[in-house]
């Protein structure tokens, strides 16, 4: 719950970030990346938080296993993106796929979890 509480906060910081202090700063391309990288973010600390309660009640291997390529997938994919947004480093954005494979897999450990 922790992880997904932090996520959040960071994403909601963030957020507030790009609407207030990147506008104008950064090209309209580089602010929609910042945004998908926020979007991604808040969507997946949902998941944790989900995944924690989850876990409270259905102790397990997938569940848990999610929960941890869930928290990959922001550093990684989010993570990744902000930095291609804030620095203009096009080689940073081989990484994003990595992290989008981490969110595919969480929700695929989720689902067998489910069945």
């Amino acid at each position: 719950m922790l992880v997904g509480a932090v996520a959040a906060l960071i994403a909601v910081a963030f957020g507030a970030f790009g609407a207030h202090g990147l506008r104008g700063r950064m090209s309209p391309d580089m602010l929609a990346v910042f945004e998908t990288a926020v979007r991604y973010q808040m969507y997946h600390s949902f998941a944790i938080l989900i995944t924690a309660l989850a876990l409270a009640r259905f102790d397990g291997w997938l569940i848990r296993t999610a929960g941890w390529l869930f928290t990959a997938g922001i550093v990684l994919f989010s993570g990744s993106l902000y930095a291609l947004a804030l620095t203009g480093m096009t080689r940073l954005g081989a990484i994003t796929p990595i992290g989008g494979l981490a969110f595919l897999a969480g929700w695929a450990c989720f689902i067998v979890a489910a069945i």
